[in-house]
Protein backbone atom coordinates (compact mmCIF):
# COMPACT_ATOMS: atom_id res chain seq x y z
CA UNK A 1 0.00 0.00 0.00
CA UNK A 2 2.89 2.31 0.67
CA UNK A 3 4.13 1.69 -2.86
CA UNK A 4 0.77 2.87 -4.23
CA UNK A 5 1.02 6.03 -2.16
CA UNK A 6 4.51 6.69 -3.51
CA UNK A 7 3.32 6.00 -7.06
CA UNK A 8 0.53 8.55 -6.78
CA UNK A 9 2.96 11.02 -5.20
CA UNK A 10 5.29 10.69 -8.19
CA UNK A 11 2.35 11.10 -10.58
CA UNK A 12 1.29 14.23 -8.68
CA UNK A 13 4.80 15.69 -8.84
CA UNK A 14 5.13 15.02 -12.56
CA UNK A 15 1.68 16.47 -13.25
CA UNK A 16 2.54 19.53 -11.19
CA UNK A 17 5.75 20.10 -13.12
CA UNK A 18 3.92 19.93 -16.46
CA UNK A 19 1.09 22.18 -15.27
CA UNK A 20 -1.80 19.72 -15.05
CA UNK A 21 -3.45 21.22 -11.97
CA UNK A 22 -6.49 18.95 -11.76
CA UNK A 23 -4.49 15.76 -12.06
CA UNK A 24 -1.97 17.09 -9.54
CA UNK A 25 -4.61 17.80 -6.93
CA UNK A 26 -6.37 14.45 -7.43
CA UNK A 27 -3.17 12.38 -7.34
CA UNK A 28 -1.86 14.23 -4.30
CA UNK A 29 -5.15 13.65 -2.49
CA UNK A 30 -5.11 9.94 -3.28
CA UNK A 31 -1.48 9.67 -2.18
CA UNK A 32 -2.27 11.41 1.11
CA UNK A 33 -5.26 9.13 1.82
CA UNK A 34 -3.29 5.97 1.02
CA UNK A 35 -0.36 7.10 3.17
CA UNK A 36 -2.52 7.76 6.22
CA UNK A 37 -4.39 4.49 5.68
CA UNK A 38 -1.03 2.70 5.59
CA UNK A 39 0.03 4.41 8.84
CA UNK A 40 -3.21 3.45 10.59
CA UNK A 41 -2.96 -0.18 9.49
CA UNK A 42 0.70 -0.28 10.52
CA UNK A 43 -0.04 1.00 14.03
CA UNK A 44 -2.97 -1.41 14.40
CA UNK A 45 -0.80 -4.34 13.36
CA UNK A 46 1.90 -3.28 15.85
CA UNK A 47 -0.62 -3.08 18.66
CA UNK A 48 -2.23 -6.39 17.77
CA UNK A 49 1.18 -8.08 17.70
CA UNK A 50 2.04 -6.78 21.17
CA UNK A 51 -1.20 -7.99 22.78
CA UNK A 52 -0.79 -11.55 21.57
CA UNK A 53 0.39 -14.09 24.17
CA UNK A 54 3.71 -15.77 23.30
CA UNK A 55 3.45 -19.53 22.93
Amino acid sequence: MLSWALTFLVIALIAGVFGFGGIYVAAAGIAKILFFLFLILFVVSLLMGRTRDPL
